[in-house]
């Protein structure tokens, strides 16, 4: 199904002013370009093109009340500074499954403000997590070194 097709589906008899969810996964656009999505879906927060053979967001309008935009599984490589422009509010982003090859495509997400906002608060995350799984392998050490001891004073009484 086209996408065009499938965003009136997905109406269901509303304005798209009203709209606030969109999904749109599975359905087919053509030649790689968003098509039917336009500024009217003011008050959309969440969209999800996952799996339509996306390879451009050229023609992504101005969606200021974005939250949450679901990409995986298409074909983008570039052009991501659009997402700086159009989606200002952006906290949520997937891109999983795409063409990104090169981390110099993701350079222009990095002036977004949820990124200056999140990236902070990813690496003290990642700084925790690292301090535990150091803290539990160090527990797991000595324990197998206690069960070695237990073991080998086993071993000693009985011979």
């Amino acid at each position: 199904m086209e996408m065009k097709k499938r965003i009136n589906l997905e109406l269901r008899n509303r304005a798209p002013e009203e709209v606030t969810q969109l999904v749109l996964d599975n359905c087919h656009c053509v030649n790689g370009e968003i098509e039917g999505l336009n500024d009217t879906f003011k008050k959309l927060e969440f969209l999800s093109m996952v799996n339509v053979e996306l390879s451009s967001l050229a023609r992504l309008p101005n969606l200021s009340k974005l939250q949450k935009l679901e990409l995986s599984n298409n074909r983008i490589s570039g052009g991501l500074e659009v997402l700086a422009e159009k989606c200002p509010n952006l906290t949520y982003l997937n891109l999983s499954g795409n063409k990104i090859k090169d981390i110099s495509a993701l350079e222009a997400l990095m002036e977004m403000k949820m990124m200056k906002r999140k990236m902070k608060l990813v690496q003290l995350r990642d700084m925790g997590k690292r301090r535990k799984k150091k803290r539990r392998r160090k527990r797991m050490k000595m324990k197998q070194a206690q069960n070695w001891e237990r073991e080998k004073r086993k071993w000693v009484s009985h011979t």
